[in-house]
């Protein structure tokens, strides 16, 4: 999305309630952005890495609002004819309702979620995630998916949307990378996924259940990580309909880790016979 562009003509904000920039109103608000964002079919980006990350992944841009004085970080970008608006700091603070320390932000259009089928078809391990609501954890989970193999994420019905600001933040971009859906039916929408030849690996803190490094080629072979919310952890539902309960084991009387921190160990030990791959 980058090279030889026009200059980007840019539109100056003086008023927080420019009805223009009605997209990044009050972006702070979560109740507000997750009634107005997904049925409106647009999330918001934060940070010029970030909205790069998207314009790569072939999310159309709406419209992008910079900091007046950082105009000129978009100068390459091809916007696509997406209206850039510029403004002080006072007046996106305002409009926003945080200080825009990154200096840039960018609302998209969303795009069509793939079919589960269609991503169970082309993965060989995947995430599989139940009520997890927090958006920074989400956030991390996608960045630990995108970073040690994992192909694609699946959502329960109940789950947080990825392409909520902080989650995409969190992630750094990484939402855009690994492809996800959400499973309607729950949880006997995880008979899908073991139709599909995945085996469901139930990640829990119970002490019966198998370590995690313990699993045999088979039951990694092609892994459906399942877990839970923070706290609650996987509901006795969706342990039941897994194929396999397994563990972190874990020293020091702790019982358990952060469900982002957790899905990294997780995610490094099903993938730590593959082959040898570069960065980038």
């Amino acid at each position: 999305m980058t090279g030889e562009n026009p200059p980007v003509p840019v539109h100056e904000i003086t008023d927080p309630d420019d009805p223009r920039i009605a997209d990044y109103r009050a972006l702070t608000d979560v109740e507000l952005r997750t009634r107005w964002e997904p049925p409106h079919g647009l999330f918001i980006a934060e940070g010029e890495l970030v909205l790069r990350r998207a314009l790569r992944a072939g999310y159309p841009p709406r419209s992008f609002l910079v900091d007046a004085k950082r105009t000129d970080q978009l100068a390459d970008l091809d916007t696509a004819d997406a209206p850039v608006y510029a403004a002080t700091p006072d007046v996106l603070e305002r409009a926003t309702g945080f200080h825009v320390h990154r200096g840039v932000l960018a609302s998209f259009h969303r795009t069509p979620l793939p079919a589960v089928t269609e991503l169970l078809a082309a993965a060989r391990r995947v995430v599989i995630l139940e009520d997890v609501n927090n958006h920074t954890n989400l956030g991390a989970v996608f960045r630990g998916a995108a970073a040690l193999g994992v192909e694609a994420v699946l959502l329960s019905p109940s789950c947080a949307d990825p392409l909520y600001r902080r989650s995409v933040r969190v992630s750094m971009g990484e939402v855009f990378a690994v492809p996800y859906a959400r499973l309607d039916r729950w949880p006997v929408g995880l008979d899908q996924v073991r139709e599909a030849g995945f085996t469901v690996l139930a990640l829990t803190p119970a002490p019966d259940a198998v370590p995690i490094q313990r699993l045999t080629p088979a039951q990694r072979e092609r892994a459906a990580l399942l877990l839970g919310a923070e706290g609650p952890g996987l509901t006795a539902a969706a342990q039941s309909a897994s194929d396999v309960r397994v563990v972190i084991p874990m020293r020091r009387g702790v019982d358990s880790l952060n469900v982002a921190a957790a899905a990294a160990v997780a995610f490094w030990e099903l993938g730590r016979d593959d082959p040898p791959f570069g960065g980038g």
